[in-house]
Parts: C-alpha cells; sequence; structure tokens
C-alpha cells in the first residue's frame, strides 16, 4: 500500500480513491467498522492503519452528486431494492395524482363559478411545468436528492391542503400553482434517481418501465373520479393524496437521508456548510434567471395560441416572443463569460450525439402534437363520439407509447445500441402519418382510428426512451440532473410549437370550410358559434348540416396532418448521422471512456502527486 497520499483537487471535483490506496483521514477506523460487510465494500486488514477499500470511495465533497455517490456506496444489497420499490410505488401514486385531480379540478372551477379561467389557469401551470424543471435539477445538484425530494413533497402537501380546504378562488388557484411545481419537480426527481441507479445499458428499460402505471391507472381513476365526485366530494378526492402521495415517498426519503447520514458518519461526504453567494454561484441563478425567464416568454404566446388562435393577433405577442428569444441567445454568452457553474455547459452543444437526438425529440414531439391538438374534438364533432369513447382515443397513443418504450429499453439493454431503434420509431411515425391522410375523414372507421393511434404509439415508445437515453449518458453524471430537466424542457418546446402551428391552421382554414362545405346559406353567427364551441350550436347526428360541419372540421385536420407529415420527415435522416455508441455498463460513456483509458472518473480534474 502507498504510505502517503498528497491529492490535490480542481474545480472542487471530489477524488476517488482506489483499490491500493491509503485513506489517511481519521475516518479510517470508522470506515472499517462502519463499510464491512454491507455487501458492496471489502474491507481487509487486521489493524486500523491497514484499511485497504476495494471498491472506490469519493473523498468528502458537498455537491448533490457526491452525496448520492455516497450513499451507493454504503448502501449495501438493500439500500437500492427499497429505492426502486420506492419509486415504484411513487410512480404509482404519481399517476394516480395526474389522471383523478385534474378532474378534480374541473369541479373545484365548477364549485367557485371560475369554469371561464379554466384554459388561462392551465396555461399558466403548463410553462410552470416546464421551466421549473432546470431549477429542480440544479438544487438536487447542489443541496442533494435527498433533501430535495423532501422540499418537493412539502410543496406537494402544501398544494393539496391549499386546495382541499380553500374557501376563495385566489386560495384554490394558490394552490393549483404549487401542485404543478410539486409535480413537476416529482417528475424531474423521479428520472434523476432512476438515472443515478442505472447504468447506461439499463436506463432505457428502466425509465419507460417506471411508467408502466399509466397502462393501468387512466382506466382506474375513471371509476374513482366517478366515485368520488358522486361520493364524499373533490375536496376529499384531493385530500386523500396528502397521505398517500406523501407516505410513498417516504421509502425513497428515509433511504436517501439516512445512507447519507451514514456517509458523512464516515467522513465520505463533506458537512461544509454553504453561504448564501456559494449557494447561487453553485445553482447559476443568472443563468437560471435567463433560460427560466426566455423559455416562459417563448412558451407563453405559442401555448395561448394552441388553446386560443386568436392571440396571435394581440400586439404583445410578438413583443414576449422577442423578448424572450433575446434572453435565450444571451444565455449561451453567459454561460460561457460569466457562469461559475453553468446550468447548461457549452460543450453540450459541440457534441453531434446530444445534437442530434435532441432535434429528434423536438421534432417528434412537434409532429405529433399538430396532430393530437384537436383529435378529441374532431373524434366528437365528426365521429359523433362520447366523451368516454372520445377519451379512450386520445389515451391509446400514450399507452401504446409505454409498452413500445418498454420494449425499445429492453432492445437497448441486449445489443447495447440504440440508433436502429430510433431509426424503426421514425419509420413507424412517419408511416403513422401518412395513413392519417387517408384516414382522417368522416368516412374513417372506429377500427381504423385506434389502429393509426397504435401505430403512432409503437413508434413513439421507440423515438423518445432512446433519444432521451442517449441525451442524458452522453455527459458526466456531475452534469446528469442537468442534462435530464433540459431534455425535457427541449420535448415541451417541441410539443408547445406544435400546438401553435395547430391553432394556426385551425384559425386560419375552420372557418372558410365551414362556409365552404355549409353553402352559401350559412349565417356568419353559426360559422362564429361553431368555430369556439363543440357543443354550442351543433346540429344534430346525422343532419345534413352536422355532416356538412364534420367534413370541414375533417378537412382541417387533415391539413394539420399534412404539416406534421412534412415536418416528421427530417427524423428519417437525423437518425442516419447518429453515433451508434456501444451503451455501456457505467452510469454514462463518459465514465466508460475514463474506464477504457484506466482512468477513474474526474481523474482528469485531480492531480494526485
Amino acid at each position: 500500500m502507498v504510505s502517503h497520499t498528497e491529492i490535490q483537487v480542481n474545480d472542487g471535483d471530489a477524488e476517488i480513491i482506489g483499490p491500493d490506496v491509503e485513506l489517511t483521514s481519521p475516518a479510517r477506523k470508522t470506515a472499517k467498522q462502519d463499510l464491512k460487510g454491507t455487501g458492496d465494500i471489502d474491507v481487509q486488514g487486521q489493524e486500523d492503519d491497514d484499511v485497504e477499500i476495494q471498491k472506490p470511495v469519493f473523498v468528502p465533497d458537498n455537491s448533490g452528486v457526491a452525496r448520492i455517490e455516497a450513499v451507493q456506496a454504503v448502501w449495501g444489497i438493500h439500500g437500492k431494492k427499497i429505492i426502486i420499490a420506492g419509486l415504484a410505488l411513487v410512480m404509482v401514486m404519481y399517476e394516480l395524482d395526474n389522471t383523478t385531480v385534474y378532474t378534480y379540478y374541473i369541479y373545484a372551477q365548477s364549485h367557485f363559478n371560475q369554469v371561464s379561467s379554466l384554459a388561462t389557469l392551465e396555461t399558466a401551470g403548463g410553462i410552470v411545468f416546464s421551466v421549473i424543471k432546470p431549477l429542480c435539477a440544479k438544487i438536487a445538484d447542489v443541496i442533494g436528492r435527498g433533501e430535495t425530494y423532501f422540499l418537493v413533497i412539502l410543496l406537494y402537501i402544501l398544494s393539496y391542503i391549499l386546495c382541499a380546504a380553500s374557501s376563495t378562488y385566489g386560495t384554490y388557484a394558490a394552490g393549483y400553482m404549487f401542485h404543478i411545481l410539486g409535480q413537476s419537480c416529482l417528475n424531474t426527481m423521479n428520472d434523476i434517481l432512476i438515472a443515478d441507479i442505472t447504468t447506461a445499458r439499463w436506463r432505457g428499460f428502466a425509465v419507460a418501465v417506471s411508467f408502466a402505471p399509466f397502462l393501468v391507472m387512466p382506466w382506474v381513476s375513471a371509476f374513482i373520479c366517478q366515485s368520488v365526485v358522486d361520493g364524499i366530494g373533490w375536496r376529499w378526492g384531493i385530500g386523500m393524496l396528502a397521505i398517500l402521495l406523501p407516505f410513498s415517498a417516504s421509502f425513497i426519503l428515509f433511504t436517501l437521508l439516512w445512507y447519507q447520514r451514514k456517509a458523512k458518519k464516515i467522513g465520505i461526504v463533506s458537512t461544509q456548510k454553504l453561504s448564501v453567494y456559494g449557494f447561487f454561484s453553485l445553482v447559476d441563478a443568472g443563468g437560471l434567471f435567463l433560460l427560466i425567464a426566455g423559455f416562459a416568454m417563448v412558451l407563453l404566446p405559442l401555448t395561448l395560441a394552441g388553446t386560443a388562435p386568436h392571440v396571435w393577433k394581440t400586439p404583445w405577442i410578438a413583443a414576449v416572443i422577442a423578448v424572450g428569444g433575446v434572453l435565450l441567445i444571451a444565455l449561451p454568452f453567459y454561460e460561457k463569460y460569466m457562469a461559475v457553474h453553468p446550468i447548461m455547459p457549452l460543450h453540450w452543444f459541440k457534441n453531434r450525439t446530444i445534437n442530434l437526438t435532441l432535434a429528434c425529440q423536438i421534432i417528434d414531439s412537434l409532429a405529433f402534437r399538430i396532430t393530437h391538438v384537436y383529435l378529441y374534438t374532431w373524434a366528437v364533432i365528426a365521429h359523433n363520439y362520447r366523451v368516454r369513447d372520445a377519451t379512450f382515443l386520445n389515451m391509446t397513443n400514450g399507452v401504446v407509447g409505454v409498452l413500445s418504450g418498454i420494449v425499445a429499453g429492453g432492445i437497448m439493454y441486449r445489443y447495447r445500441k440504440y440508433k436502429w431503434a430510433v431509426m424503426f420509431g421514425a419509420v413507424i411515425r412517419t408511416i403513422g402519418y401518412g395513413m392519417m391522410m387517408r384516414w382522417r375523414t368522416i368516412g374513417t372507421s372506429t377500427a381504423e382510428m385506434f389502429i393509426i393511434q397504435f401505430i403512432q404509439g409503437f413508434g413513439s415508445g421507440f423515438i423518445s426512451i432512446p433519444t432521451f437515453v442517449v441525451a442524458t449518458v452522453s455527459v458526466s453524471h456531475k452534469e446528469l440532473a442537468q442534462m435530464t430537466a433540459f431534455a425535457v424542457c427541449v420535448q415541451t418546446i417541441g410539443s408547445s410549437i406544435g400546438a401553435a402551428i395547430a391553432g394556426g391552421i385551425y384559425t386560419g382554414t375552420f372557418k372558410s370550410q365551414l362556409a365552404k362545405e355549409l353553402g352559401p346559406g350559412a349565417s356568419q353567427t353559426l360559422i362564429d358559434t361553431l368555430f369556439n364551441s363543440i357543443t354550442a350550436g351543433v346540429p344534430a347526428w346525422g343532419t345534413s348540416d352536422r355532416i356538412a360541419i364534420s367534413k370541414a372540421y375533417s378537412n382541417v385536420i387533415t391539413f394539420c396532418t399534412y404539416a406534421a407529415f412534412a415536418i416528421s420527415i427530417p427524423t428519417l435522416i437525423i437518425v442516419w448521422f447518429i453515433p451508434n455508441i456501444t451503451l455501456p455498463d457505467t452510469n454514462s460513456t463518459a465514465e466508460s471512456d475514463h474506464a477504457i483509458a484506466g482512468e477513474a472518473p474526474g481523474d482528469r480534474d485531480v492531480e494526485v502527486k
């Protein structure tokens, strides 16, 4: 063994102490006592001065990444199993919340006589859901996964209490926004934890399986909502989740905090406290402001345009988009010249794998959203679907996407490759859009409508899971949380742009199509009424006017499909240029590169004398 080791750490990166390197800190004895027998670390030697750690352990570091790595070093054979079980419980509760609470919110809006403001509240919530993810990821990197998870659960509890006990609409709206914050952050933290504890090879399968509750919950939740609304009421429906969700999250929370405490006790996690300035520097407050404000100002008008297309005529729309664009343009310059700990490192955008996979994500989410913004209303108007049947049609793509994502994840594990899975998904998606151009008419049968959704969903899983995973495995563990959040933001941007395009097509063509199909006898009042509502003024099913309206709606949906088909084509080209890197049995391909070179992660930033 080396009798003495002098270590120099650059940029705050923790050095890894590997085999045959002596622990020179006073924690040596505690390490021998606490780590021996955990099942993960082999401690040998007869004397306290002869302690040998066979598995790499980090020298004290206070970052969230160092803490989760220290937790993994000491949690033994049971800790990881508890985390996995906890994630399974949380995902079930997350999907229960996701598929029931929004139904309760509709009844809450009605209770306060504020149904007309539902779209505004949902628009604001959608923007918050998107832009808060980078902040959550950065905080998790700075203060730790367990601590951030605790804050997220507090947000949920606060939201449930405010909504369930609200006596005014203002209180209820505040609870709604806290719920959006909690939901977005929990979604982000679950993805980060899965990425933390899985290898690059396993991650696709693990991420896809985490959404397995979605295969069941949408169908079950309909019965739960009906029972709650008819029985105990929407307030108790929301309130009971304030017990169920924290309980399910407690398995993750206490496991992380317990093993984190154990790691601190043996001296492999620093207990150094951060100053206020240090905290804001580490989270890159300036970069976060530019990123969040820029995305919010771009997403706001795009989202509004998807739900209320006439807002494009509002003068402030162009100004908001312009300011948002300026902030986003300023972001890379700030990150390069001013940020000490950048939230969006510029070397990401020099990585061909990251650029191309994120391009696939944004194009796929954009094209998908164009075809699905008005799918529900088209099914109701043109095919006389009941609410239940239209909802089932809307859900089919997502449910099949989860199944195909699991298959894609399994292929990635078995063959350690991803490129041809993405290519397969892109081809299937494009075929689906081509079929839509033929089967988005009033003559389309129910079987044909569901077949298209099935095909689209099957292609979706083969694009979304591999591209998301490949983006996250292309960065080091230190940047994993940031990339996870950024990849989701990219998907959201694509979806918002797609909604705006669909809204523009609807606004620009529906009235003219109504006038064309209804004939010269149609009044402008009737056309305006049909333009803004799927219930008011709609003639009875089977009448000549209803058939004409159905044709007009089908024509608009076909135009949307043409746009989606054209936009999806570049994906087939982009995939050809994505590097087909072998997925390693390490957390990322960056770590695998170090391993191949005989280095430990972080060695390029650590000098050992």
